[in-house]
């Protein structure tokens, strides 16, 4: 298990679990009932990890709205245990089964909704050998980071026929949707109702694309646009990218800028064009911008696949940030009240 040094600053996530191991396992769970299959992942596998976790840690955590942390120490040490009651509560003994198998041992899941609970790998041998139109409605069912790591595990040809079947889609009737939980009943046993449902289309495969690796993105909208240039072009359009980021409102950018790590903005940002980076320069105080001006020229060279894999976690935030209403992407946008 790792163990955070005394004085290390705990990550965003680190923070979450320690918050969550301190509430109790009733109280954790009723906060896990409200989140994502991704975050409870994220947060199970931290609270795995985490060894001894120092008490004024704990504190800073918890803040003033938890003052009776008092003198609870060692949390991480044995959590097993409390991990696997406080899924189980959370999301009952199926679901959490599966997933703490994930974090605690490493195992598998069923079901068409619990699709979002399994590795990309495996949703992409699930699906592997079943008609492209069926691939296609999973890919559209699933979150578009996800939806981009399963399009990694098919060869060009396949990812080109999914995503222009994503982009085509737009209501999926019950008959198609029957055949797809019949698919999945032979392989997991599941269970789900037909009612007719809106999924995939344009917008769908541009989020999708926004998450596929760059240069799997390059040869796959160079392959779309052979077979259809306006549906390139389109795509094109509605895709996200990290440049797009200099539209954002500056009360936008400091809202993004809270939710991203030091070292993830400082990758990105070597790779960013000047404009680019005097934008979050002149969001953020004169010291904070100096010593992100400093790190920055310390830092020396990096990989391009780093700088990408950065911007694309900051576009991931800005994404969610924008989903929530926090803050409006693009520079026009809808006029606020």
């Amino acid at each position: 298990m790792s163990e955070p040094g005394a004085n290390a600053e705990l990550s965003s996530v680190e923070k979450a679990a320690v918050l969550l191991m301190s509430l109790g396992e009733s109280d954790a769970a009723q906060i896990l009932k409200h989140m994502g299959p991704k975050e409870v992942q994220r947060i199970g596998q931290t609270m795995a990890q985490l060894g001894n976790v120092q008490r004024h840690q704990v504190e800073k955590v918890l803040d003033d709205f938890l003052v009776l942390v008092g003198d609870q120490t060692g949390l991480g040490l044995g959590a097993d245990g409390y991990i696997r009651n406080m899924l189980r509560e959370a999301l009952g003994d199926e679901k959490a089964g599966s997933l703490i198998d994930r974090i605690l041992l490493g195992g598998n899941t069923t079901g068409l909704d619990t699709l979002k609970w399994m590795e990309s790998r495996a949703v992409a041998d699930v699906i592997r050998y079943e008609h492209p139109q069926i691939q296609a409605i999973v890919i559209s069912y699933l979150d578009p980071d996800q939806a981009a790591d399963i399009l990694a595990n098919f060869d060009e040809r396949v990812r080109l026929d999914i995503v222009l079947r994503v982009a085509a889609l737009e209501t999926v009737q019950p008959a198609a949707l029957q055949e797809l939980n019949n698919i999945l009943e032979r392989q997991f046993s599941g269970n789900q109702s037909t009612q007719s449902t809106t999924i995939g289309g344009i917008r769908t495969a541009a989020n999708i694309m926004n998450f596929i690796d760059s240069s799997v993105e390059s040869e796959l909208m160079e392959s779309i646009r052979d077979v259809d240039e306006d549906l390139a072009n389109t795509i094109q359009d509605l895709m996200f990218v990290f440049d797009n980021l200099l539209e954002v409102d500056d009360r936008g950018i400091q809202v993004i800028l809270r939710e991203v790590e030091s070292e993830t903005l400082i990758l990105a940002l070597k790779g960013a064009d000047p404009d680019m980076q005097e934008k979050v320069f002149k969001n953020m105080s004169s010291r904070a911008a100096d010593m992100l001006r400093d790190d920055l020229e310390a830092k020396g060279p990096v990989r391009v696949s780093e700088v990408e894999v950065a911007q694309k976690e900051i576009l991931a935030v800005a994404r969610r940030l924008a989903e929530n209403g926090e803050i409006v992407l693009g520079g026009g946008g809808e006029q606020m009240v």
